[in-house]
């Protein structure tokens, strides 16, 4: 019986999460309530606080639902040694891309995070996705290490600006298929595009800044 309404329940929280989707996808966060998320769900009101704080916590679950297997992939790659550092980073970011034109629900997710203000109540939920991006970066910086210490690229290349490069670059290629995803056939061009970017990276990555003397001025008559 207790199994039973484990199971119950776990299957309500899903059916919870996937009306959320639909409804924030079609509503807005700011114009949807949790009633209206409820009733899409087909169950009570009482249900959505069963299972979530407020409406906060209902979109983050939402989210991390949709992007927690990326996630755990950056994980997993950036803790550990790569034989060939930028074919890790290529097949990171292929993945992603993949994933998000074949996946509708990381799609409608996505579609929604670049739609929302997270200011208000969403405010707690910018912080979270603040430090995910940190994580993120973090993560595939060690990879981008590992392709200087390995020669693929140069000693001197800011690997932290190498890193943020990427990430606008992938970011910035998702955001603007989502927009317009009849644009092109992004799972079939994701190789293609992510090449472009790799090999720009490997031939003229951002370089550490060098510190620049102050110009030795001349010294004057007077002063001599």
């Amino acid at each position: 019986m207790v199994r039973k309404t484990k199971v119950e329940a776990a299957v309500t929280r899903e059916q919870l999460l996937d009306a959320a989707e639909r409804v924030f996808r079609d509503r807005g966060v700011a114009k949807t309530s949790l009633a209206e998320v409820a009733a899409a769900a087909g169950v009570t009101r009482g249900a959505v606080y069963w299972h979530f704080r407020d409406k906060a916590d209902l979109f983050g679950a939402m989210c991390e639902r949709a992007t927690s297997p990326l996630d755990a992939m950056l994980v997993e790659a950036g803790g550990r040694t790569h034989d060939d550092p930028l074919g890790a980073v290529r097949a990171l970011a292929v993945s992603a891309l993949i994933r998000l034109a074949t996946d509708p629900r990381a799609q409608a997710v996505f579609e929604v995070i670049f739609h929302t203000e997270l200011t208000g109540e969403l405010a707690d939920f910018a912080g979270r996705q603040e430090r995910d991006r940190c994580d993120c970066l973090s993560n595939v910086e060690s990879i981008v290490e590992q392709a200087v210490a390995r020669g693929q690229l140069p000693a001197d290349t800011d690997t932290a600006l190498a890193t943020r490069l990427l990430h606008a670059y992938i970011s910035g290629i998702m955001r603007e298929w989502v927009f317009d995803k009849g644009a092109y056939d992004l799972a079939a061009r994701a190789s293609s595009l992510v090449d472009t970017i790799v090999a720009g990276l490997a031939a003229n990555p951002p370089r550490r800044a060098t510190r620049v003397r102050p110009r030795v001025r001349p010294r004057t008559a007077s002063a001599a």
